[in-house]
């Protein structure tokens, strides 16, 4: 390689200040008000294939804060393989990985499934609450909510219950809420 290839950096290219310098549309809107309404590209900056972007369009609710929401909701359920099948969808969804990782949130909550199905008291299971408290945080990323991943989280959970149903205030529904709440921003 030559000294001046070597020297050369790779140019960059700001969308959002392109955005924000570029004059009225045709529609009549100005550069203030698509700034206002979020109505901003922005670039994938090199992220790899299935990489989630991080950042959260503001007033939209994240798979993880659904997932935190469910404690409040049913944070008193005892954790069945259902819900651990629906917390793994919900991670997979916002993490953009197809495999669990060691340590967050899906694979505590199989482990708790798998603990409460040995359990012989009640007082001995593990609860939502136990396994999704702090849920946005111990994911790696996340992303907001929406009807695809509502779709596939109330799928996972129905697939693993006996019943073929879903808890009527668990994780599908409080993801489910999340992606309705965001579809009608």
């Amino acid at each position: 390689m030559s000294q001046e290839q070597l020297e050369k950096k790779p140019t960059t290219h700001d969308v959002k200040e392109e955005a924000e310098k570029t004059p009225a549309t045709a529609e009549g809107n100005d550069a203030a008000e698509v700034k206002e309404k979020g109505v901003v590209a922005e670039a994938s900056g090199g992220q790899d294939e299935g990489e989630v972007n991080q950042k959260k369009p503001e007033g939209t609710i994240t798979i993880g804060e659904a997932l935190e929401a469910a404690v409040l909701t049913a944070g008193n359920k005892p954790v069945e393989w259902s819900d651990a099948a629906a917390i793994q969808a919900a991670e997979v969804r916002a993490t953009g990985r197809t495999n669990i990782m060691p340590g967050g949130v899906a694979a505590s909550a199989q482990s708790a499934a798998t603990l409460n199905a040995r359990a012989n008291s009640e007082d001995d299971k593990a609860t939502l609450a136990d396994v999704l408290t702090g849920a946005s945080s111990k994911l790696p990323s996340d992303k907001p909510a929406t009807r695809k991943d509502a779709e596939g989280v109330t799928g996972a959970e129905m697939r693993n219950d006996p019943h073929l149903t879903t808890y009527p205030t668990g994780v599908a529904a409080s993801v489910a809420a999340a992606a309705r709440i965001n579809q009608a921003k």
